[in-house]
């Protein structure tokens, strides 16, 4: 069936469905590599409770895949078939409470958590500055930096499962990992509940700049990048094993491994998603016979090849 067709079928079996819902939609442009192939629909739901209203109607078949900021994803040529959600305007509510406490929406950029913290003098949260992405991503990769990772401050994260099922895990329940997340692929987040400290919101904001000053002078965050390519692996660092495999520089096309970080790879402008990926497995094959340490993809990958 075609995309068209897909999205008028979807269309007549959720009748109350308020968000948009397009075929052959590009994903590039969502993308920070700004490189990639079309979602065969694309959907960006009005609230929970639209996000929940098509799943329950998505016919078993189709592939639900789910994209934030774009900040670390590749989105291979050939596109992605089913539907890619998008979450939005519905999803970028940040609340402070009581108790030191932050509830934000999964759509909510990282810094714009750790911004409402730092104003409402709450200590904890300064590490979500150096992290380029949303919440949604966070949860699902326990996204860190600096010293502290999503497991640290999480409380509880609710989300709509692949039947539209609303739920709720506690920080137990999502069995974190380094960069891993237990909860299964089909449940889409859609909010997160975090546990800070009091703290001065001079001392917070001093930290900011730190981790802000940090990120500038060493990573490549004013190109088209994906951050870190990949997991460090144990007792180590990925950076320093790309560049013992004289990595640093290295070109693939238009993709290039950056000469400031050589775990940020780069589209200088005219880069396919498969030159980029092309040049990310050629890294991981020089460092493996280099070290004998095989690189974990950091970057999630998503899509198919032309």
């Amino acid at each position: 069936m075609m995309a068209a067709d897909l999205v008028s079928d979807l269309k007549a079996r959720a009748r109350d469905l308020r968000g948009r819902l397009i075929a052959n939609q590009s994903l590039a442009e969502f993308t920070w590599f700004r490189v990639g192939g079309p979602a065969q629909m694309l959907f960006m739901p009005e609230d929970e409770a639209d996000l929940a209203h098509l799943l329950q109607n998505l016919p078993p078949e189709i592939p639900v895949t789910v994209i934030g900021l774009g900040s670390n994803l590749i989105v291979r040529d050939g596109g992605v078939e089913g539907v890619v959600i998008r979450l939005g305007r519905g999803f970028n509510a940040v609340i402070v409470e009581e108790g030191a406490r932050i509830r934000a929406g999964t759509a909510v950029p990282d810094v714009k958590v750790a911004r409402a913290a730092q104003e409402a003098g709450i200590a904890g949260l300064s590490f979500y500055r150096g992290i380029p992405g949303a919440i949604g991503g966070a949860l699902r990769m326990n996204g860190g930096a600096y010293g502290r990772e999503t497991k640290d401050a999480l409380i509880e994260a609710r989300g709509v499962d692949r039947a539209g099922n609303i739920r709720v895990f506690t920080n137990a329940d999502m069995g974190y990992t380094y960069r891993h997340c237990g909860v299964g692929e089909d449940v889409i987040f859609t909010q997160a509940l975090y546990q800070g400290a009091p703290g001065d919101p001079a001392v917070i904001a001093a930290e900011m700049d730190k981790i802000t000053e940090s990120r500038e002078a060493t990573q490549p965050i004013k190109s088209r990048t994906g951050g870190s390519t990949f997991k460090n692996p144990p007792g180590g660092k990925a950076w320093q094993l790309i560049d013992a495999a004289g990595c640093r520089g290295l070109v693939v096309g238009d993709a290039q491994v950056s000469e400031l970080h050589c775990n940020f790879l780069i589209n200088r402008g005219n880069a396919t998603a498969t030159d980029i990926e092309m040049l990310g497995e050629t890294v991981r094959e020089r460092v493996l016979k280099n070290s004998g340490v095989t690189l974990e993809w950091e970057i999630k990958r998503i899509g198919l090849t032309r």
